[in-house]
């Protein structure tokens, strides 16, 4: 007994306080992932974007007249690239848990020597690479078909990362959560899009009555939208600054949720 006692002793993390090597490898994979399929995962969201462009531009033109001081058009091209940051973020995270839980090799994530903080971050930076890419490419292609001008590329960088990040934390609770594609389609289309189409992606708040412009600013999505539209208009619905921080709060919210969900092994472990 005390031969076996020393010989077989609890091994002792040898990566330090953060597994940087591990992390790095999971975020690479994650990456690469999405790259592998990059029409169905950065072309389509693009062309999604687009499509809307092309029919409400032909469809209203420029009978709609000005929205905050500028061509409906020019108010409408940031807010469809913000709702595919927003919808493409939270669809990686999303998936890449419940694909891993359906096809069995979530293990290869769980048994790796990863802590579930490093788990949770690797997959929520890749969910925000996917939807940076998803919006310079965007931005590019819109830049020639509307008029598109950055004029503050701090907000611009600050809305991007607060929303994909959050998105991304909240793919993984509900990838955690669902156990088939149909839990998933319920979360995107009864969750997802409407608050994305809801939160004056196509229009500005200042039209509905008072209690509805409240309503909106308590949806997140409004300044994700709001925040990344302020980027080339420098005019908003809302505050930029409460938007910067409800978006902060919630990406940590969301984040430790995450984490102690992973931690817990929520609906991962019998």
């Amino acid at each position: 007994m005390v031969e076996i006692t020393e010989k077989y002793k609890i091994g002792v993390r040898r990566f330090g306080l953060i597994n940087w090597t591990g992390a790095w490898t999971l975020y690479k994979k994650e990456v690469l992932r999405f790259l592998i399929v990059w029409i169905q995962t950065i072309f389509s969201p693009l062309i999604s974007s687009l499509l809307f462009l092309l029919v409400l531009s032909l469809a209203i033109g420029d009978d709609r007249g000005s929205v905050l001081g500028v061509s409906f058009i020019s108010f409408l091209a940031p807010g469809l690239i913000a709702m595919q940051i927003i919808q493409q973020s939270f669809s990686h995270s999303s998936s890449s848990f419940m694909i891993g839980k359906i096809q069995g090799n979530i293990v290869d994530i769980l048994y790796a020597p990863l802590s579930p903080a490093e788990i949770t971050v690797a997959t929520t930076l890749a969910a925000v690479t996917r939807s940076v890419m998803i919006a310079i490419i965007s931005i590019i292609i819109f830049y020639f078909l509307v008029d598109l001008e950055i004029k503050n590329y701090l907000t611009l960088v600050i809305f991007t990362f607060l929303s994909s990040f959050a998105l991304g934390a909240l793919g993984v609770i509900a990838g955690l959560w669902a156990e088939k594609f149909d839990h998933m389609a319920t979360v995107t289309n009864f969750i997802i899009v409407p608050l994305s189409f809801l939160s004056g992606t196509f229009y500005s708040i200042e039209r509905l009555p008072e209690f509805l412009q409240t309503i909106s600013k308590l949806n997140p999505f409004f300044y994700m939208i709001d925040g990344f539209r302020y980027s080339f208009l420098e005019t908003s619905d809302g505050s930029i600054f409460i938007g910067a921080i409800y978006l902060f709060i919630l990406c940590i919210l969301l984040g430790l949720l995450a984490y102690l969900l992973l931690k817990k092994g929520y609906k991962l472990k019998s």
